[in-house]
């Protein structure tokens, strides 16, 4: 079972990166639960999602105790850190995040999305996350997110071909890091 908390402020991608996460473990059998949670102001407000994903029945769609934590903003992070199980990963936005996380316990993967994204897709700075998170999740495969990433995006289909460039960029990056392995 993999339990996954995505944060960040609203217009970042936050629910639909978990969206994607839902429907790419949905494209490979998995049962799966999405959960968001997000303020009456949504864009420039908080959001975050709890995803789940398994073979086996998911009981409670509630993550408590997240293996993986996708941190856009230093607000999620200080948020959510401390809920990290230990040995969990801390994706975090290197280009917004650039304070130390003070735990040993957890592997941290810093990920300069707005970077990456930028000359791509600005707005795609989520779709470089979920290209980050295969190798960590290792039980998704790229052509499930893939297929999710069209799915999500199918109603502006002028949105796809970009996306899929941010996605590999995020799947280029994690494989150049030895962090994410």
């Amino acid at each position: 079972m993999k339990k996954i908390i995505i944060a960040g402020f609203g217009g970042q991608g936050v629910l639909s990166l978990g969206l994607m996460l839902s429907y790419s473990a949905m494209n490979m059998d998995y049962n799966t639960s999405w959960l968001p949670s997000y303020g009456p102001e949504m864009r420039g407000g908080t959001a975050n999602v709890g995803v789940t994903y398994s073979r086996g029945e998911i009981a409670c769609p509630i993550v408590s105790k997240p293996d993986v934590l996708v941190a856009f903003n230093k607000p999620s992070l200080d948020k959510f850190i401390d809920s990290l199980a230990s040995g969990g990963t801390a994706v975090v936005n290197s280009s917004t995040v650039k304070d130390d996380i003070k735990r040993n316990d957890v592997k941290v993967v810093r990920v300069p999305v707005n970077e990456l994204a930028g000359p791509i897709n600005p707005r795609g700075g989520n779709i470089i996350m979920l290209g980050v998170l295969l190798p960590i999740l290792k039980s998704l495969d790229r052509v499930a997110v893939e297929n999710a990433v069209r799915s999500v995006f199918k109603a502006k289909p002028n949105l796809i071909e970009p996306n899929l460039a941010c996605l590999k960029a995020g799947i280029e990056f994690a494989e150049g890091e030895t962090s994410c392995l």
